[in-house]
This record gives C-alpha cells, sequence and structure tokens, in this order.
C-alpha cells in the first residue's frame, strides 16, 4: 500500500459518500486538475487502495426476505482448510460476506435467502454437511445498517 495523504484520504471519503461522482467533480472537490485528480484515481485502483465501486442494492427488490449470520466452526485450522473453505464459501450465491473471526467461533458468514425454509437448506446442504464443519448457528438480522463513510480518527488528516 502507498501513503495516503491528505487528498487521497479526501478522494476516498468523496467515493465512499457517492461512487458516482466524476473525475470532474472530485478534482473540483479536492481543488486538483482533472488529469492530476483522474492519475491519483488510477495509483489508488493500482495499489489496492480503492478494491471496487459498487452500487448499494435494497435486497427486497430482489426477492431477498431474510438475512442471517451463521457462526461456524470448524474440526480443524490448518491454513489450507481454512483458506479452502473460506473460497469455497465465497462462491455459495447466497453468502454476501464471509469473515475469519478469533473466540469461539473461527467464521462468521452473512448470507441473504428468500425465506427461513431457503435458510434451512442452505445450512443444511451446504454447510453443515461439509466434513471440516464442526458446529453452526444462526443468527437472523432484524435490520442492519453500514457506514461508508472512513473512520472518524481519520478525519484529523483531511
Amino acid at each position: 500500500m502507498s501513503n495516503l495523504d491528505r487528498i487521497d484520504r479526501k478522494l476516498l471519503q468523496l467515493l465512499q459518500n457517492n461512487g458516482r461522482l466524476s473525475n470532474k467533480e472530485l478534482a473540483t472537490q479536492v481543488e486538483l486538475a482533472p488529469s492530476t485528480c483522474l492519475e491519483r484515481m488510477r495509483r489508488l485502483s493500482q495499489d489496492g487502495v480503492i478494491k471496487g465501486i459498487h452500487a448499494d442494492v435494497e435486497t427486497q427488490a430482489l426477492g431477498i426476505g431474510l438475512q442471517a449470520i451463521y457462526f461456524i466452526e470448524l474440526t480443524k485450522h490448518r491454513r489450507e482448510v481454512v483458506e479452502t473453505f473460506q473460497a469455497e464459501v465465497l462462491q455459495i450465491p447466497e453468502v454476501i460476506a464471509i469473515y475469519l473471526i478469533a473466540g469461539r467461533y473461527d467464521f462468521l458468514v452473512h448470507v441473504a435467502v428468500r425465506d427461513t425454509q431457503h435458510l434451512r437448506d442452505l445450512a443444511l446442504d451446504t454447510f453443515t454437511n461439509r466434513p471440516e464443519v464442526t458446529r453452526i448457528e444462526t443468527a437472523l438480522i432484524f435490520n442492519y445498517a453500514r457506514c461508508f463513510e472512513l473512520p472518524n480518527y481519520l478525519e484529523d488528516d483531511l
């Protein structure tokens, strides 16, 4: 990762608030020439600081009526088992995110499904039958909100 200066951080903050801003709009807000701004944006992407620009989609509009978290414990904690499990779980269409965590469980898996039957079938058919999974616990998500802002402690540099 490259060293980020005040302008880089401001560009990231602006994009997190509105990923549809044009290069011209970004340049104006950070007081750079559009060509300089575009070069910075390319560098941030090439350096892996910007991993992508995504749409925030209303899941219910897609027929997703339920989201849940699976807490998963593995039988073995060898690196290849953990990495293979994570890579394979990311290929499951219902999976929104997977987190390798410390504590009682090894993974937290965020899933989006049609209904409770779909959630049950996903747990039984896709997770509990895997030989490396020793335990699974489910928590329903009633509501959630996400923050697309940079952490407040970084604002001191902006």
